[in-house]
């Protein structure tokens, strides 16, 4: 199947063809026709598999329709109101999703914007009154503009809620239920979630009409493109064994995952002590700061991208060889998500993580999700280790050393050097270093 099967017009097409897609991907070949068709969707798509394309694509083809399927011919009023409504639980993602828009939609001759918060509300104050058919928006922010008098909702024809297993986590099923008392009922409503709790599946029956639902992967399943390595190592050593890792590994970039803003933080201030180049993301960080360390990290200024779960939640970024679990999750569907962040496009990847005694119950919950158990990682060279500690029962314990990931793009194969030349390993470092899971 290719995208012209999908009866999309020549200018999206064009589009497409200019971000340099050939052929639609699981979700888009089942999600966009339904779409046109003007059916609700209810969707399970994990992050990665084209999902933004395919409810943006088919909402600017069918926003382009003068006045739609199935409607009496009418002028179209003077000033631009809101007919799409694409609904995002963070900053990043909603910056995504608004830049697909841009990209797919520049022959449209609709106009998008999109709002968050972090920043200053004036600019997005003065482009909604200018007026935009497609708005992108995080809730908080968007229930201020309504507040402020600067948004109505009273003629959206498309509603979309996307990661809102995300937004439900964060708490935004009150914003939620305050904005679609607001948004017309006779709607085309899309609900993209990349897991479906109880929850999601409630308020799928509250606000869809007889929706389809579409599925194209498992949550629990993960890219056999992907290794996925286990270390042995308590809290107090994990930072020590941090830079050893990085040190020692190839890997073009890097993303990490804490528990915690503080944690992030904290790693951050650790990994440029031994002279790695990281910065964090996290809701503690003003938009112009995590869109900083964002582009840092895309043009490769920056080695290593640490992140908590809700922050990381949505970013697209091509090239991460490895993703390094710092702090191992307790759900397990969060672990296939972290991961799913590599190993993309047909690259391999690597995922480590580093699991302390306390982590134990979490290991095997991964395991028993995923199908697989994660291998034990061997000690990497150059580091004597300490006692061998209990290995979980469900772990596989064959001793090989984790994956280089892409050797051949690396820039980063071995730690800065210290201002003597030599690389920075510290007597702690060494006494860090514990036989894998």
């Amino acid at each position: 199947m290719n995208f012209e099967d999908l009866r999309l017009k020549k200018p999206l097409l064009d589009a497409v063809r200019t971000a340099g897609y050939q052929t639609p991907t699981p979700i888009q070949a089942q999600v966009i026709p339904l779409i046109l068709d003007r059916k609700d969707v209810l969707g399970c798509a994990q992050t990665g598999t084209g999902k933004t394309a395919a409810f943006a694509l088919p909402i600017l083809q069918c926003l382009s329709r003068p006045n739609g399927p199935g409607r009496k011919e009418s002028r179209r009023p003077r000033a631009r109101n809101i007919r799409a409504l694409v609904l995002a639980p963070t900053r990043e993602l909603a910056q995504q999703i608004s830049d697909s828009f841009l990209n797919y939609g520049r022959h449209s001759g609709l106009k998008h914007s999109v709002v968050y918060g972090g920043v200053n509300k004036n600019p997005q104050t003065r482009t909604l009154r200018a007026g935009v058919d497609i708005l992108v928006a995080t809730p908080g922010r968007l229930l201020d503009h309504m507040s402020d008098g600067t948004v109505r909702l009273d003629s959206i024809e498309m509603l979309v809620l996307d990661e809102a297993d995300r937004m439900l986590d964060m708490g935004f099923l009150p914003d939620i239920r305050r904005i679609l008392a607001k948004v017309p009922k006779r709607r085309q409503t899309l609900l993209f979630s990349a897991t479906m709790p109880s929850a999601i599946r409630t308020l799928a029956e509250d606000i869809l009409t007889q929706p389809e639902s579409v599925e194209v992967a498992r949550v629990s399943s993960v890219a056999p493109s992907i290794a996925h390595w286990a270390y042995r190592v308590e809290k107090k050593e994990k930072s020590a064994l941090l830079c050893t890792v990085l040190e020692h590994t190839s890997f073009s970039r890097a993303l990490i995952f804490t528990r915690t803003k503080h944690g992030a933080d904290k790693v951050v201030r650790n990994l440029m002590r031994a002279g790695v180049s990281a910065a964090a993301i996290h809701g503690n960080k003003s938009q112009n700061a995590r869109t900083r360390a964002l582009a840092g990290f895309r043009a490769g200024k920056t080695a290593v991208l640490v992140a908590t779960d809700i922050a990381a939640r949505g970013l697209d970024i091509d090239d991460i060889s490895h993703v390094i679990n710092y702090d191992l999750t307790t759900e397990p569907e969060t672990y296939v998500h972290r991961t799913g962040r590599t190993g993309r496009a047909g690259s391999s990847g690597t995922a480590l993580s580093f699991v302390s005694s306390e982590d134990h119950d979490s290991l095997r919950a991964i395991e028993r999700l995923i199908r697989t158990p994660l291998q034990a990682a061997a000690l990497l060279p150059g580091y004597v280790p300490s006692e061998v500690a209990a290995v979980p029962s469900s772990t596989n314990i064959n001793t090989r050393k984790p994956s280089s990931g892409k050797s051949s793009t690396s820039r980063y194969r071995r730690g800065p050097a210290t201002k003597n030349g030599s690389r920075r390993r510290t007597e702690k470092g060494r006494r860090a270093t514990r036989a894998a899971v």
